[in-house]
């Protein structure tokens, strides 16, 4: 998938992320409530309007695996599609299998209709059992929804 085969709306523009990105994306991500610990903008690609960061998402490689991770779009551009756009430009982008893990059903429903299925943690990669470790025992110990998924269209199993 090219960049202009996307259907952005009017004004939009996806790049990868500079450097003068990563205030703008650490906020984003902050915002959302998601995991700012490892965030590397030059991980990144985001979608911008006007200038402003609107969306983003990561590719974080791991050893032998892709994670696709810290995807956000600001609340005044949800429910317009950027967040589809953007997984499944990532998704094309992954050069190895691809993970990921999300809060709660509605969000794992969301990640199922690109093809990724829920895996069992330990039928993860090692290399993932070790960041995902932290989300495992809140999800044994006090029943946080974690669902650990594998994008399974491109690398069957």
């Amino acid at each position: 998938m090219k960049q202009q085969d996307l259907l952005l709306p009017s004004g939009c523009i996806l790049r990868p992320a500079t450097s003068a990105d990563q205030w703008s994306i650490i906020l984003l991500v902050l915002s959302a409530k998601l995991d700012p610990t490892q965030l590397r903008w030059q991980q990144f690609w985001i979608i911008e309007s006007d200038s402003k960061l609107i969306a983003c998402g990561q590719l974080r490689s791991f050893f032998g695996v892709q994670e696709l991770g810290s995807l956000v779009v600001a609340p005044a551009w949800r429910s317009r599609g950027l967040g589809s756009l953007l997984t499944q430009y990532l998704i094309n982008q992954a050069k190895e299998p691809l993970y990921l893990e999300c809060l709660g059903e509605k969000l794992a429903k969301f990640y199922s209709r690109f093809g990724f299925v829920p895996v069992a943690f330990e039928d993860l990669p090692q290399s993932l059992k070790q960041k995902f470790r932290v989300s495992h025992l809140a999800k044994r110990l006090v029943k946080v929804p974690v669902v650990f998924m594998q994008y399974r269209k491109k690398y069957e199993v």
